[in-house]
């Protein structure tokens, strides 16, 4: 009988999806299921990138080049300069969503058996492209007790092989929203410069910081040229995930032209969406503030109706739209099925993603979830009511 590869059958589950199948079955049964696992917006995409789509005058649906148009990565350009960060046309290839960028990236930079250093918990697919790509991630725990600050230099130091192409980092962090400094930067800075690695940041939630701070991105770090990859999305900025567009932005240009081939493969990106993503970039400020504004109001609701349930400690969000929440119970990954299958108040229930997943370092995450506030705020008060009585019934 023909056998799958060691590869594939190494491939991690996503904590985000694996329980989708038991969702299903629960709606079936008629439960309502309040979807906290996945980072899907309900904020409504705007209207500009909409029209866009239904107002083309294509008459083929032509390949486009394989690096994006050069259309979209001009005005890519001047969207990053509004943020002090300079960089042209040819800094930028388009991909299709953050994911592929992230994988190309890991393509252009490692060989089998290499190395990668991220701060955990982190974004679950961290580990599926790397295991991909046969690149061993090599963890760096960020603990809840500290808010998920970055582990002193001294830790990375230890952690440098002659195998060690990259950090990567979430800025602002998915699952935990931790928004790093200018001063965090430019400490990561001065160790891939040292070492001669790179530094990649996943910065695809840009937009959402709050407390009355900002985002400090790696392209903006001096003398960060040879070393910075930075990895980006339209689809949680413009709540266009189905569009599937991002891009990948360095200036470093052996590795550009590197990562081209690899993009050169899979042909091109998609033509209707390259056309919403553009025009996704003449989007109002306004826009912007309001989600902002929305997300500030979520996360606090969620924050407060948490630290009500007894046992549990909660992350403090200063950016994205996740926290990791600690509860009182030893499997939250049996917690979160049982949830599903054994649960509900009133015919509803919730789902949560179990956050060992996010997690490289064995045993860690095992009595954490991450929430995604990314519903209207009744909603989620109605979910954290249903989560603080269904701990008080647990069993597990």
């Amino acid at each position: 009988m023909p056998k799958v590869s060691q590869k594939g059958i190494s491939m991690p589950e996503s904590p985000i999806r694996k329980l989708v199948p038991y969702a299903e079955a629960a709606k079936k049964r008629g439960i309502n299921v309040i979807h906290l696992n996945i980072g899907q917006p309900d904020i409504k995409t705007p209207q500009v990138a909409l029209d866009a789509v239904k107002n083309h005058n294509l008459e083929v649906v032509e390949y486009s080049r394989t690096e994006g148009s050069e259309e979209y990565r001009t005005k890519l350009a001047a969207y990053y300069a509004k943020y002090n960060i300079h960089v042209d046309a040819n800094d930028i290839i388009v991909t299709t969503g953050g994911s592929e960028a992230l994988s190309f990236t890991i393509g252009s930079i490692t060989d089998f058996g290499d190395e990668i250093i991220i701060p955990e918990p982190f974004y679950a697919n961290y580990n599926g492209f790397s295991t991909a790509a046969g690149v061993n991630v090599v963890p760096i725990i960020s603990k809840i007790d500290d808010n998920f600050a970055l582990p002193s230099i001294e830790e990375f130091e230890k952690l440098i092989t002659k195998k060690t192409k990259a950090i990567l980092i979430c800025n602002p962090g998915n699952p935990t929203g931790y928004l790093y400094t200018p001063e965090e930067i430019a400490k990561l800075a001065a160790i891939v410069k040292k070492h001669e690695i790179f530094l990649i940041a996943d910065e695809v939630y840009r937009e959402f910081t709050y407390d009355n701070r900002s985002h400090y991105s790696i392209l903006q770090e001096p003398g960060l040229e040879e070393n910075a990859i930075v990895v980006d999305s339209v689809s949680k900025r413009y709540s266009m995930c189905g569009a599937r567009i991002g891009c990948m932005v360095s200036k470093n240009k052996e590795l550009i032209k590197t990562a081209i081939k690899f993009a050169q493969a899979r042909l091109s990106p998609p033509t209707f969406a390259q056309i919403a993503s553009e025009a996704a970039l003449e989007t109002p400020q306004s826009y912007f503030d309001e989600v902002k504004e929305e997300y500030v109001g979520r996360r606090n609701l969620l924050i407060r109706e948490l630290e009500k349930i007894e046992g549990v400690t909660i992350g403090r969000p200063q950016g994205a739209f996740y926290c990791i929440a600690q509860l009182p119970i030893e499997d939250s990954d049996h917690f979160a099925q049982w949830l599903l299958n054994d649960f509900s108040i009133n015919g509803e229930t919730v789902m949560v993603a179990p956050a060992a997943g996010f997690y490289a370092s064995e045993g860690y995450g095992k009595n954490q979830v991450r929430i995604a506030y990314v519903l209207e705020k009744e909603s989620l008060k109605r979910a954290v009511g249903i989560l603080k009585e269904a701990l008080k019934s647990y069993k597990g």
